[in-house]
């Protein structure tokens, strides 16, 4: 058995990312976790269309997946498809960007997301609004920098010191969530540089999957 971590994006880089980022988890595991990609999604999934194109995709790629299946995690901050693979799926589902708010919930009072880009903005506020955390909302800036941007670490992290630096110190944000898969190698630097805490996704929808799967091995 095996919790997977679906990128539904068909960037391979992004999926080394998060494989990286969740490796230190591993010891932790009573499972096996694998990092995999979707290959029929677009490089990026920064638009409604690309969240709404992958979930069709996704759902047949984690039935094929099923019977191996500890637990699944969507990996991406838009949450494509969640609520129709946890109806699909009798295993644990979990959505980077859910589990990062609520996690993000539990290390202060008051969370900001440094988003890809603006346009993103609108469809994470219409999650935020659903999830019914609106008033833990600090604020939501863009990097304006598109996913497969984000592989110029150098460049990425400068933007993510800035707007950063707005959500703490003008929005008044006490923690901040990293608003995309592709920012995983920074959480650790940029929380460091600005003093507060800093939830990378999907980490914290892993030691969510993680911590599911222990409890069912407690039966």
């Amino acid at each position: 058995m095996t919790i997977y971590i679906i990128n539904p994006n068909s960037s391979q880089h992004v999926t080394q990312g998060i494989d990286r980022a969740i490796d230190p988890m591993r010891a932790a595991s009573p499972v096996p976790i694998t990092a995999r990609t979707l290959a029929e999604g677009p490089p990026g999934i920064e638009t409604q269309a690309h969240v709404d194109g992958v979930v069709g995709p996704m759902l047949a790629h984690c039935a094929a997946l099923e019977n191996q299946a500890s637990a699944f995690v969507v990996a991406c901050f838009s949450d494509p498809g969640l609520a129709a693979l946890r109806e699909q799926s009798s295993r644990p589902v979990l959505g980077i960007a859910e589990a990062a708010v609520l996690t993000a919930m539990t290390l202060g009072q008051r969370f900001g997301i440094l988003s890809i880009l603006r346009r993103s903005i609108p469809r994470h506020m219409r999650y935020f609004g659903a999830m019914g955390v609106m008033d833990r909302l600090a604020g939501d800036e863009p990097l304006e920098l598109g996913v497969l941007e984000l592989a110029d670490e150098t460049r990425t992290f400068e933007r993510l010191k800035t707007v950063g630096t707005s959500l703490r110190d003008g929005a008044g944000a006490d923690v901040l969530i990293l608003g995309c898969a592709g920012m995983t190698a920074f959480r650790s630097d940029l929380e460091t540089q600005l003093g507060i805490p800093v939830v990378e996704p999907c980490q914290a929808a892993t030691a969510m999957a993680i911590g599911r799967v222990a409890l069912q091995q407690t039966r």
